[in-house]
């Protein structure tokens, strides 16, 4: 049975220019002409163009489609997984931006509208890394401390921030100067350090006990942008966030009533 061009471009959904088009491209040519001259499309024509939608709707090119017409068997699925790939890579690029939204509009949703001047003001150099908050986000999402924490930090005013990052940057104050002057990570001084540390994400975000410490401190040894929302770059030292790890663990076994590694080998 054969198709005029019209028919063909009502059942495929395409445009009689597109299907001109495909013939010039030598991607699909008509197999018959009738006795008028006009494009006439067979059952094969059909499914031929059903395979040039469906590699067009996955994002090829027309050059390719034609590649992979000529060797089907040995272009196809090379192309095809190829294509896989990219279009994977696509989605968890959206996913992420995605979230990245969603995280901003939770931002807005704070109420706290900050000018420049004023942001710098509060947070000074502490920047947050929309790829982290992203990922931690993800790595947390079942976590009912994450939800806390991001519900609390929703409520906080203005004057919140400016008294939270106020005690945080008194606290770094402090830690920087106990690393400097070689006290012990797993010292008293340190060790106070980092309950004063727990305490703070307690009052301010979500209750935090020693073993979630533990795990919220292993995060700045393994990931710098973690560290970096505690103690921005330019006053990091070389092994400043593996100090601060060792503290927090040596708080913990404190608590837990065991022994701080100074103990041990007392």
């Amino acid at each position: 049975m054969s198709y005029s061009v019209g028919q063909v471009s009502a059942f495929a959904g395409v445009t009689v220019r597109t299907l001109h088009h495909y013939d010039k491209a030598g991607l699909l040519s008509p197999s018959e002409r009738s006795h008028a001259g006009y494009r006439l499309y067979s059952d094969a024509d059909l499914a031929r163009l059903q395979q040039i939608l469906f590699y067009r709707e996955l994002g090829f090119s027309l050059d390719e489609i034609a590649a992979i017409f000529k060797e089907p068997q040995a272009n196809a699925v090379e192309h095809l997984r190829a294509r896989q790939r990219q279009l994977s890579e696509e989605i968890a690029r959206l996913q992420r931006l995605a979230e990245v939204a969603e995280r901003a509009i939770e931002v807005q949703q704070t109420g706290v509208s900050l000018t420049p001047e004023e942001r710098f003001e509060v947070f000074g150099e502490i920047t947050f890394d929309l790829s982290y908050a992203t990922e931690a986000e993800q790595k947390w999402a079942h976590s009912e401390g994450r939800r806390e924490a991001m519900a609390r930090a929703a409520a906080h005013t203005k004057e919140d921030w400016r008294r939270l990052m106020g005690e945080a940057t008194a606290w770094r104050a402090e830690l920087l100067a106990a690393f400097d002057d070689g006290e012990p990570s797993n010292g008293e001084r340190a060790m106070d350090l980092a309950e004063e540390h727990r305490l703070h994400i307690s009052r301010w975000f979500t209750t935090c006990p020693p073993d979630m410490h533990r795990r919220i401190a292993d995060d700045f040894v393994a990931d710098p942008r973690a560290f970096a929302l505690v103690v921005p770059p330019s006053q990091q030292r070389p092994g400043l966030a593996a100090y601060m790890c060792k503290a927090v663990h040596a708080n913990a076994a404190r608590h837990a009533g065991g022994p701080t590694d100074s103990e041990e080998h007392r």
